[in-house]
Parts: C-alpha cells; structure tokens; sequence
C-alpha cells in the first residue's frame, strides 16, 4: 500500500510540473534559510561549553547606577579583588585574573620576534594572566606543564598556532622572544597551549605572566584602579545564589570604607547603589551586550530575532505548500470522487496525500542541503562568521529524515483532510467546495505571509536610514585621508620618534602629523579616570571622562575645532601641566568660564587651557563622555598622518620608503582612519545586509503563496467569469476584480504589519544615543506598502488575465 501511495505521488509531480516544481522550490529555498539561521544559532549558544569546568566558572561583573541616573555595568576590577574572593569566600576554589587593555605596555598588539631573529612580525591577542587562570580553564598544554607554565617572572604562554609559525617542528618551551625590540625585558616561553576554540569567548594566542608583575608600583595592593578581569571557580556542590548574595560584601568591606575615605559623596552612593554578580561562563558571549569589556561578543537578542525569523519562514513555506495544495484541488476531485464511489476509506485518501506532501518534503530537504551548502559562503559573509555544515556528524542523516517527515506531515496535514472531505456526489456533478473561496483561513495564511513580508522591509529601510545617518554624520572631526602607521612603538620615543615624524613632514604631500594611541575609532587605547574642580573633591560629585595623552599637532592632523582657548603650543613651557577638554566636560563639571580654572583627578592638577568641540570617539549607540588632552611623550604605537588627496598611491610610496629608513627589520602597516570608522559600524550594516536578504526571501516564498491563491480564485470563479464575459465584461474589468481582493489583503496585512514594525524598530533604536537616532518616517511604511502591493499585483496579473481571456465556451460546457 505505501509502495502504491508514493506511485500515485511521483505520477501527480511529473503531471503538475510547474506546480510541483513551485512547490519544491519554494519549501527549498525556506528550508535551506531555516538551516543556514540554526547553524549560526548553534554556533551561538555553543560558547565557552568547551572547558572541563564551565558549569562552576563565573565572571565578577558589578552593575551601577551614576550620578546622573543611567544605569551601566563593567567587568573590569582592581588587581587585589581576585585575591579577595579567594580569601574572603569559601565557596571560591580557584580565582584568577586576565589584563587586556591596550592602554598598558605588552597587551593588545605587539611587534615580536625570536631571540636569534631580527625581523619582527606584527601579532595581536596578547593578554597578562595569572597563573591559576590556566587551573580555572584546565588549558589543554601541547608543550610545558600546565601548572608551572606562568609561575615564574617574565614568561608566557604561546598557542599551537603560534608555536607552529615561529618555532616549526620544534618544542619551544625555554626559547625566548622580545616585543617591540626592547632588550631588556626578554620573555621566555613556560609554554605550548592548545589554540582556544572559535566558540570561546577567550581569545588570545600569547599569555604574559603577572608574576612579580604591576602596572606601577604598588598597584597590585590598590583599590582605586580597575583593569582586570576576575574569574573565579567554585567548589563542586556551591549554592550559587547564596554566593551571589553574599558577593555585597566585598563592596561593604574593600570599596565603601575607600569611598567614604575620598569624601566623595557621588562615589559613596554609587557604591551602596552597587550589585556585584557572578555571571556563568556560558552567558558572557551572548549576554553581555549592555556590558563594556572590550571582548568581540554576541547578542542573545539577535539569536532570539534570527530564531523567530527561521520559524516564520518555515510556517510561510508551509502556508505556500497548504494553498498550493489546495489550489488545485479540482484536478484532484474527480479522483477523490471516483476512489470513495468504489470503496475507498478517507483514512486511505489522508494517507494517500500525506505521502504525497512527506515526498515533496523529502525533495525539498534534499534540495535545501544542496542551497544551504552554496550560499554557505555569502552567508558566512553576512554573519562574519566561519560555519560549516557538519557533514561527518552521526547526526546530521537523522535529523535530516526526521525534520523532512514531520515538516512534510505539518504541511500536509490541512490539504490532506481538505481534499479527503469531497464528497463524491458533489464532485461528480461539478460542484466542488463551493462556498470556499472565501476561505478564511487560506486568506488569514496570506494575510501573515505579507505582515511578515512588510515588517521585514520596514525593518530594513529603517536600518539602511540609521547605517546612512550616523556613517555620514559630521563626527566632529575630520577622518578623510588620514594614513594610520602602526608599529611605531618600536622605535626609539626620545630621538628616533620625533626624527621620523619630521622626516615624515618633509613630505611635499605630508600635512601633518601626530603621535598618539588615542584616536576617535574603536580599538584604540582608552584611559577612563575621575575629574574634579580644585578643591571640590568632596563637596562634588565626580565626573567620569576620558584621559587621552597627545601631542602639539593632534587637532591639527585629525581637523577638530575649538570652542575656547586655544591647544597646546610648544612656545609655552607650562602646558605640560594644562589640559584642553571638551564640551561635554566643561558642561559636566559646571564651568562656565574654563579656562584658566584647576581640575583634578586626584594625582594631576592640570590648568585648563582650552575647550575643544565635541567629537565622537565610540560608536552612537554611546553618547559623548567628557574628555582631557594632556601632553605626553612621543611613546606611542600609532602615527597618524594627514595627507593630501592626490596621488596617493605615490605619497604611500614615500611614507614607506621613509619608514624603511628608520625600522629595516619591520614591514610597515597601516589602514585608513575613514576604513577604521566604517569597521566600527561593521554590525550594524551587516544586520542591515542579513535583513534585506530574508525581507527578499520572505517576499519570493509570499509572492508563490499568492500565485497559489490567485490560481485558487481564478478556478472557482471560472464560470462566474465566463458568464461576465458572455455578458460584456471586459478583460480589464475582470482582471480588476479578481486583483482587487488581494490588494485588500495586503493593505489588511499592511495594518497588522506596521504598528508591529515600529514597535520592534523603534525598540531597536533604542540601541542608540537618544540625539543619533533617526526618526522612523511616514514615508518608510508607504514605500514597504507601495512596494508590496506593486509584488502583489504583479504576482496575481498572471493568473487574473489568463483567466480573463479565457473562452467563456470552457467553462461554461457543463452547464
């Protein structure tokens, strides 16, 4: 019998073959999405459950409220608050610390080479971490012993990856390496570890030991400066609630009495305001996206958006294959007529079409792995991701099978139970489920297809506006045709530096030039600090800014402008101990004539020279912090220069013949400020990109439902239209009418859709500075609706004008 359904199916695939070949490939193309949105939701929800011990990991993340009322959450804590934990808390077994921020010598990037080598190679992911770190992550070791690899002064601990370009085929542990050329700190290998997986949330190739190591001294002991990560393992069997309850008291112990100390009173209620948390290891990658650690993290938010859009696309295309189905139905009719007048059961006609719609699924399957495996890499593309579809997975075959008969199943079940119901009287006059053409449920599923549809577009114009809007935005500096060398730490910062910045101004197409690490993209050092007015260290709340160390040319290279005063000037000896701030630090502090007054971050006593204009150095989703420049040295590893807009080509050539010069033994690198600025926007236009490619895939699968449907109407109605045409009817007027319907659907779809749109749009929005955000447009929901209504019309033309030049002698004959 089963043998005998799948022959009755393969006969009705090759009989309908373009409806057959409508079907395949609509179900094809949902499901090959579908597939494509759950390996990118796996590798997503697959982070950091790698590590032996991830269920008893935590990070220490605190979540705070400041003076003004905006609530905000760090990761970062001072040098003794792993030691704390370890001692205050018996419930932590290990407790361990990673240092990553640029702003200090060693992590970040580095120049870097072998001992017995000369030329350096430039590598990044370089972190400082305690030795217990590798006993929280039980680093698999290739090389050296695990729990000695960082237990000594000036050691590190390298990756497979790394071991295999600089010491290939060798065993490196005991070899030596120096960054940045500096001879007097040589760092021997401890260690080989395995490469971290790409779904960890830890990803440095070069761990530098902490042992006998501080920033400065007596940093180590210091409570007032916040730059490390703080891990800590607990015991097997610890409640981790109560552990979470009892994590207030290190604030109560360590942080209030140092508040209360300051006489700080903004500080003091921001650390009894204060909730410290353990947060699970598995949950940093995906729900730290209100959090800024400086890691490449994910959006659990995103994950739930991408989820929800595989299910609408998979019920779409179940709807498309429900109308298809029933579309139809009258080429089926007869044989459901003639099969019940001879004695066959509804069960066996339910059967029958199941088999049908299972078989159709399975070629759907077949086909989707096929797509899902081409337009892997242009969604690799999209994503930024590396995914590959898991061919050797013993479980990939079953699923496959299993998800094939259930979707087919779901799918057919409604066509089958439709068609099974004819009865053979009815049927056999003609008279086929008349009444149906008004279907409510076949006009409901159309209905949610194109709200899907508009939300989509909507989405999409609303992100392209946002994308164009901050991406074009006067930023408050100029970021066009400024080359941005990097590497420069290596050179000499007393002599060499300011030798190779003046040769490099001998340039005829060289405007200026500035040395500084701080610049206005992201990925480049920050120093967060506390200011003051002198004298008012306890009376007033303090502000927190920016503290950028720069040189006498930084506004000239990067082109901002001031709004009082003037910038450093190295005719006047007494700047090294001004500073020029910005707008938004004047405001805060409440200075209405800056310049010449005192401020303070509890170590400087800096004069205030001059107010430069507010310029956006992070990404809109932030607003602008205050901000200080003081004057450094010439130590920095990037050297912006300004050039002129012709020939470039020719004027990158001189820039590295003179950088040749100076370091021989390192190729120069550098990128472009304006190509840095852009890359900080890479997610936004990239979701903007993955939202336009589903908003055309929702439409293509909607627009096939609608075929269906059109081809539905045009059957039912074929005698109504006959007799409108024996009658007079012309071919346009009957071709309005039967469009007419549709569009009413669609504007019916339009206002479901919209309201639904803004909402999640302007929720989106939300992401954003209140003053970077667009306004959602009127004009944005009228294009989605003309754009939409234009498909459909152009979608149903084809059915409506070939029903009304049909000959009227057709279907009229029976009667």
């Amino acid at each position: 019998m089963l043998k005998n359904y799948f022959k009755i199916a393969l006969r009705q695939l090759r009989k309908q073959r373009m409806y057959s070949v409508i079907k395949i490939g609509g179900f094809a193309l949902s499901i090959a999405a579908c597939l494509l949105i759950a390996l990118y939701i796996n590798d997503e929800l697959s982070y950091d459950k790698s590590f032996a011990n991830s269920s008893r990991i935590y990070r220490i993340v605190v979540e705070a409220v400041d003076n003004n009322g905006k609530r905000e959450s760090g990761a970062d804590w001072p040098a003794p608050m792993a030691k704390a934990l370890k001692d205050d808390y018996p419930e932590v077994e290990l407790s361990g610390r990673i240092m990553a921020s640029e702003l200090f010598y060693g992590a970040g990037s580095n120049e870097i080479r072998r001992t017995d080598k000369t030329e350096n190679s430039f590598e990044t992911k370089f972190a400082y971490a305690d030795q217990s770190m590798l006993d929280i992550l039980e680093t698999p070791m290739v090389y050296g012993d695990r729990k000695k690899a960082l237990a000594e002064p000036n050691t590190m601990v390298i990756t497979k990856k790394v071991a295999d370009k600089f010491f290939p085929n060798e065993n490196p542990v005991g070899k030596t390496m120096i960054l940045n050329d500096d001879k007097n700190k040589i760092y021997k290998i401890g260690g080989v570890m395995q490469d971290f997986p790409k779904t960890s949330h830890i990803q440095f190739d070069y761990f530098l030991t902490m042992t006998d190591y501080a920033l400065w001294n007596g940093e180590q002991t210091d409570w007032g400066s916040s730059n490390y990560y703080t891990y800590v393992m607990l015991k097997p069997g610890v409640n981790v609630g109560l552990f979470r309850n009892k994590l207030k008291q290190v604030l109560t112990k360590y942080y209030l009495p140092m508040a209360e100390k300051s006489g700080d009173r903004g500080f003091i209620e921001i650390v009894k305001k204060a909730n410290l948390m353990a947060q699970p290891l598995k949950d940093i990658h995906l729900r730290s996206y209100n959090l800024d650690d400086g890691l490449q993290k994910g959006d659990i938010r995103f994950v739930w958006l991408f989820g929800a859009i595989a299910i609408f696309i998979l019920i779409i295309a179940c709807i498309n294959f429900i109308n298809l189905s029933t579309a139809k139905s009258a080429n089926r009719a007869k044989e459901v007529g003639l099969r019940k007048v001879v004695g066959s059961y509804r069960i066996n006609l339910i059967k029958q079409f199941l088999a049908e719609s299972t078989l159709f699924s399975f070629a759907s399957f077949v086909l989707a792995v096929i797509i899902a495996a081409l337009l892997l890499p242009l969604f690799n593309a999209l994503s930024a991701k590396s995914l590959t579809i898991p061919w050797n997975s013993w479980w990939l075959l079953p699923v496959m099978i299993l998800s094939a008969a259930f979707i087919g199943a779901i799918a057919g079940i409604y066509p089958a139970f439709y068609l099974s119901a004819f009865k053979p009287i009815e049927v056999l006059k003609g008279q086929i489920s008349r009444g149906s053409k008004n279907s409510l449920l076949r006009n409901g599923l159309v209905v949610f297809q194109f709200a899907t549809s508009i939300i989509l577009i909507i989405g999409t114009l609303v992100i392209a506006k946002q994308t164009h809007y901050v991406l074009n935005k006067d930023v408050g500096f100029n970021k066009d045709q400024v080359m941005l060398i990097q590497g420069t730490n290596t050179l000499d910062n007393k002599t060499t530096m300011p030798s190779f910045k003046n040769e490099l101004l001998t340039i005829s197409s060289v405007k200026n030039v500035t040395v500084s690490d701080f610049l206005p993209i992201s990925g480049t050092k920050r120093n967060g600090n506390t200011f003051y007015k002198e004298g008012r260290t306890k009376e007033d709340a303090g502000v927190g800014g920016q503290h950028w160390v720069v040189d006498y040319d930084y506004i000239k290279t990067l082109g901002m402008k001031m709004n009082e005063g003037r910038f450093f000037s190295k005719d006047m000896a007494s700047d090294t101990a001004a500073t020029v701030i910005n707008v938004a630090m004047k405001e805060k502090l409440g200075l209405k004539n800056p310049i010449g007054q005192i401020i303070t971050n509890g170590w400087e006593h800096l004069r205030v020279i001059g107010v430069v204009d507010d310029f956006n150095y992070e990404t809109m989703k932030q607003g602008i912090v205050p901000l200080i420049f003081v004057l450094g040295n010439n130590y920095s590893s990037i050297v912006a220069v300004k050039i002129n807009p012709e020939n470039v080509q020719k004027t990158i050539a001189e820039i590295t013949a003179t950088w040749k010069k100076f370091a021989p033994n390192q190729p120069i690198r550098y990128t472009f400020l304006d190509e840095n600025f852009r890359n900080m926007y890479a997610d936004v236009q990239r979701m903007g990109n993955i939202f336009t490619s589903f908003a055309i895939l929702a439409i293509m699968i909607a627009c096939l439902g609608l075929f269906a449907l059109s081809a539905f109407m045009a059957e039912q109605r074929n005698k109504e239209i006959g007799i409108r045409k024996v009658l007079g009817a012309s071919t346009s007027s009957i071709t309005t009418m039967l469009s007419k319907d549709f569009v009413r659907l669609v504007l019916i779809a339009f206002v479901i859709a919209a309201p639904i749109a803004w909402w999640a749009m302007n929720k989106w929005l939300q992401d954003y500075d209140v003053q970077y955000r667009i306004t959602i447009s009127w004009w944005m929901f009228a294009a989605a609706a003309v754009l939409v209504i234009l498909i459909a019309l152009v979608t149903v033309s084809f059915q409506s004008i070939k029903a009304a030049l049909m000959n009227p002698v057709k279907s009229l004959r029976s009667e």
